[in-house]
């Protein structure tokens, strides 16, 4: 599938953002909005992303239980999506992010980045993590074009 995507981890105080090249093949960090206060607010800002990087669809992370259930904090990321895919003109998907910001921590740490810049830096690590996830199973699931 070749379309940018947005790749977003929904956090309480900060969103990451992560966009993938045209190809539909690489996730890179790109930002993090810092939480306004209003969910609608945070959402036009995604929206404005979307349209600045004419991304084709979102994939948000849904922080699944380890054992692979929706606890209460993906309950409440399902209802953001809810309100997400209102608010965008383009498919909202999600994709499993368990164990994402433990990788993001430690990609960060191994570059050597202090635990401040680090804090900075993570969710939008996140992100790319998320959706490079998802880009690598999309591509799995689609047929590969012989050369």
């Amino acid at each position: 599938m070749a379309a940018r995507a947005l790749g977003i981890d929904l956090g309480e105080r900060r969103i990451g953002v992560a966009v993938s090249d045209g190809e539909g093949r690489v996730a890179t960090p790109l930002t993090v909005i810092e939480r306004s206060g209003s969910r609608p607010g945070d959402h036009r800002r995604i929206a404005e992303l979307v349209a600045e990087y004419e991304a084709e669809l979102v994939v948000v992370g849904l922080p699944l239980s380890l054992d692979g259930t929706a606890g209460p904090a993906a309950r409440g990321a399902q209802s953001e999506v809810s309100q997400l895919e209102a608010a965008l003109d383009v498919p909202v998907l999600t994709h499993d992010e368990r164990l994402t910001t433990v990788i993001a921590e430690r990609s960060l740490a191994e570059s050597g980045l202090s635990g401040k810049a680090r804090r900075k830096r993570v969710d939008m690590v996140a992100a790319s993590v998320i959706l490079q996830g998802w880009l690598d199973a999309a591509q799995q699931d689609s047929p590969q074009e012989s050369p």
